[in-house]
């Protein structure tokens, strides 16, 4: 597949077989597959061939690629992305948004949120190229969108229903002021995403009965001060069970693990920024004790995945 193609557009051994694809079928429905982004920033090309430290990594291309080999090899795949879509090469410069929004709907991105830089071109544009090219939902639980182009475009939640599993699934922004200047937020409300996102995640798990509860956050990992982050938000909340982050652009070796107020683990990843890695979680439902996480990867996008 060319990256900027892709940018611009005997009955015995039957019947074991089928045995076997029933008893595979009935496995794999206690599992999911758990693909993430974050902080992709308009990188649609690899980073070029110029001898230093990315030289060749990244692009829609590979990570394509990547996506459609595991979904090749896993029944239940959900794929997310923690904002910060927009901004940071020519592509957002000259096309505002539109081949990236292209590119994540023809990977079948299944949500993701709004970064403080999706704001860059204003929520019109936004909204244009989520609606035109994007067409995946936007979950976010903590900005009040009311009388705003954003009203009507953007959900609080979403339950997705893979093989057995009902996986719910809500977003948190960051605070806009001195990341975003108030005329491209305009009439936009930021709520507190810890009440927020503790709410939803309690709905998600008691009423709509998920067995998985994940957050999408573009608050960032962790800081010196108080400031509200994904560390506060597992640390404070009793029904999340997964954050996946964005923001503070750290690339984690494994999942960050922290005990919620409820006495329950929760699991924070990040995957960096520019689209150089692709996060992997892999959960089995099928014990006593429910989800557990059965391995994690954060998977490297190389050009020569697609050359």
């Amino acid at each position: 597949m060319n990256r900027r193609k892709f940018i611009i557009q005997g009955g015995m051994g039957a019947g074991a077989l089928l045995l076997n694809g029933n008893a595979l079928a009935s496995s794999s429905s206690s599992r999911l597959t758990i693909l993430h982004t974050n902080d992709v920033h308009s990188r649609l090309d690899p980073f070029p061939m110029d001898g230093t430290r990315n030289a060749g990594m990244g692009g829609v291309a590979a990570r394509a690629e990547i996506i459609k080999n595991i979904r090749a090899t896993e029944a239940n795949v959900l794929l997310l992305d923690a904002g910060d879509i927009f901004q940071g090469t020519p592509y957002f410069n000259i096309f505002k948004g539109e081949p990236e929004m292209k590119a994540m709907r023809m990977m079948g991105y299944d949500a993701g949120v709004m970064g403080n830089h999706d704001f860059d071109a204003g929520m019109d544009n936004f909204v244009q190229q989520l609606n035109t090219h994007g067409k995946f939902p936007i979950l976010m639980c903590n900005y009040g969108f009311e009388h705003t182009p954003m009203e009507n475009h953007c959900e609080p939640y979403r339950v997705f229903k893979k093989g057995n599993l009902r996986i719910g699934v809500t977003g948190v922004g960051i605070e806009f002021v001195g990341l975003v200047p108030e005329s491209l937020y305009g009439a936009t409300l930021y709520k507190d995403p810890v009440v927020n996102a503790s709410r939803v995640a309690s709905f998600l798990k008691k009423e709509k009965k998920c067995d998985l509860v994940i957050c999408i956050s573009h608050l960032g990992d962790r800081y010196a001060d108080n400031k509200v982050s994904d560390e506060v938000l597992a640390k404070e909340s009793d029904c999340i069970d997964l954050i996946l982050g964005g923001h503070t652009h750290r690339f984690f070796e494994k999942p960050r693990e922290y005990v919620n107020k409820a006495g329950k683990k929760v699991l924070v990843n990040q995957v960096g920024w520019g689209g150089l890695q692709l996060g992997r979680l892999d959960y089995d439902f099928s014990g006593e004790g429910g989800q557990k996480l059965d391995k994690n990867q954060s998977i490297s996008v190389l050009e020569n995945i697609v050359d």
